[in-house]
């Protein structure tokens, strides 16, 4: 791998096996070439070349994890001009035709990581290092966040584990049983587990102007997430927790990717230092996407969110009711020092130049609208459009902010609210461990809320929610609320918390998080983990501001949440 730039589809030497049987789950008449089944993959470039052959088929279903996700949440709806299959998904209506229901996508991938897993040589030594040993991590990585991906949308699915070589097993296997979402994750925690601490590959070489480093799924994140679904959530701390404060390389919210107003007496535009596109700070690891049809996989997204000259600047989703309610709902707050003296400041919510401006920032850093003169009869929309986080060279997979808020989550749902909420409002160090957190709760949480710090880390701790909603260790808005009266023992105290704080959590990702495919998975994990489908469907049925009792009581059915498995 000597060249500066490579793209996936001259990479593409391992075949898949799958096609389209009967059942629509694997694909049998692969143009690619198709290794003999006791091939063994024993030479470092097999292995570079099928490591990316496996990431183009990725490409296939870069897309759909962001659309799956924002489609059916709450913070997008669709606009005139979308598409039949966008809004079908997102009113809950199936069928076989849509394009973004294609399961054999993603038995794709993991037909050609289960080949991989079965044929490489992972006997082979150089230096007493084993050759293959990042390779066959990394690979089984992919495997298991497919399959997670595949089971959260598709809530039921065969699990496959072997390569599949021919028509008849591929049928055998779309017949076999199929295993959940509890079922899925555990099987993946065990078997990735072993691998928690193998470094990723490092190959020379770009696609979309990316470094491969960035191709590789953190294996101690996806780990977290397994256990998260699998409401294993102090194992799920615990990895989150051993990946973000790993003392040869911590992992820091990007707090210094925010927006903020600076002047306390003037409203009109706020000041942003948030860059998604130049920001590999905060990029943990994505999928890369081609910048022409002929190198492989070509994203849409931008096409989708985005006025752009190949859509006539007519955009297919907008952001709902529900995502500017949300964000006008924050308060913000601004330390303000002046003549020796400190002072809060919570800007006006009426009479900004813009509403966007009322509330959290981050909605306004990464959305704009602006109007186009033209006349009536021009082929163009005169309204243009445009998210910032939206990109065409990359489809994220994980970003650190995030992954602190997904920590966050786990700590409250293990029976830590007040660290996790320590996560939004101060950020979570040993200094503020010991000023905001009960002596119990830290005494109970021990090793997972601890870390070995440096300078640097204390100098850049702060809260979550300040990257967008000011200086929140200052807000007195912004706290847990109480009951009333008080509760008589420590654990109903917690237990009255814990779903007012993960309450927090789960809107803070989606200030954070809009647009980036989270939000439907969010919700849906809460409502599964409470029994409460009203959970979800309410909060759906309203993403334009009033409720669509059709689809409100569509979604009480947790059946209809789910893609059809053909």
């Amino acid at each position: 791998m000597k060249k500066n730039h490579f793209s996936l589809f001259t990479l593409l030497l391992l075949a898949t096996a799958m096609l389209t049987a009967c059942s629509d789950l694997l694909d049998t008449e692969s143009e690619m070439v198709e290794f003999e089944e006791n091939n063994t993959l024993n030479h470092p470039t097999d292995s570079v070349y099928s490591v990316m052959g496996i990431v183009n088929q990725m490409q296939k279903i870069a897309d759909r994890t962001v659309l799956l996700g924002e489609v059916r949440g709450d913070l997008v709806t669709t606009t005139n001009e979308a598409s039949s299959d966008l809004k079908r998904l997102a009113t809950f209506d199936f069928d076989a035709a849509n394009k973004y229901l294609r399961v054999s996508d993603y038995y794709a991938v993991i037909n050609n990581c289960n080949y991989f897993i079965n044929h490489v040589d992972t006997t082979l030594e150089r230096r007493g290092r084993k050759i293959f040993e990042r390779e066959y991590a990394a690979v089984k990585a992919f495997r298991a966040w497919t399959y997670l991906q595949l089971v959260i949308n598709y809530g039921e699915v065969p699990l496959v584990t072997e390569p599949l070589m021919t028509e008849q097993k591929a049928e055998e296997a779309a017949a076999g049983e199929r295993k959940g979402i509890e079922e899925i994750c555990n099987y993946f925690i065990n078997d990735l587990t072993p691998y928690a601490y193998v470094k990723t590959p490092q190959y020379n070489g770009t696609v979309g102007g990316r470094e491969s480093e960035y191709f590789f799924i953190p294996m101690r994140v996806l780990l977290g997430d397994l256990c998260l679904w699998a409401g294993r959530y102090r194992e799920a701390a615990t990895w989150y927790h051993d990946f973000l404060g790993d003392k040869d390389n911590p992992i820091l919210p990007n707090v210094t990717n925010y927006v903020r107003w600076t002047n306390p007496t003037e409203f009109k535009r706020p000041m942003s230092n948030y860059d998604f596109d130049n920001d590999l700070y905060e990029l943990l690891s994505c999928i890369p996407m081609e910048s022409r049809v002929f190198d492989g996989e070509v994203s849409d997204l931008k096409n989708i969110f985005n006025s752009t000259s190949q859509n006539n600047y007519y955009y297919q989703l907008t952001p709902s009711q529900s995502m500017r309610t949300l964000s006008a709902d924050q308060v913000y707050c601004m330390r303000y020092e002046y003549t020796n003296m400190i002072d809060t400041i919570y800007p006006p919510r009426e009479g900004m130049t813009d509403d966007i401006y009322i509330g959290d920032l981050r909605f306004s850093t990464n959305f704009s609208m602006s109007s186009k003169r033209q006349d009536k009869y021009s082929d163009y929309n005169s309204i243009e459009q445009r998210i910032n986080k939206v990109i065409e060279t990359y489809v994220i997979t994980y970003r650190r902010t995030m992954v602190w808020l997904k920590y966050a989550e786990a700590l409250c749902l293990a029976g830590y609210p007040e660290s996790a909420f320590c996560i939004l409002k101060y950020g979570l160090c040993n200094e503020n461990a010991e000023l905001y957190i009960n002596e119990k709760e830290r005494a109970d949480a021990a090793g997972l809320i601890n870390f070995n710090e440096t300078s640097f880390m204390r100098s850049m701790v702060t809260g979550i929610h300040s990257i967008g909603s000011g200086d929140s260790e200052c807000n007195m808005f912004y706290f847990i609320p109480m009951p009333e009266e008080g509760l008589e023992t420590h654990q109903d105290t917690v237990n009255w918390e814990m779903p007012r704080v993960e309450e927090l959590i789960i809107n803070e990702m989606a200030l954070e998080g809009a647009f980036e495919g989270n939000r439907f998975f969010d919700l849906m994990r809460v409502a599964l983990r409470r029994n409460d489908p009203a959970y979800l469907a309410e909060r759906i049925s309203k993403r334009n501001g009033e409720i669509d009792e059709a689809l409100y009581q569509k979604l009480l059915n947790k059946d209809n949440w789910f893609l059809p498995l053909k």
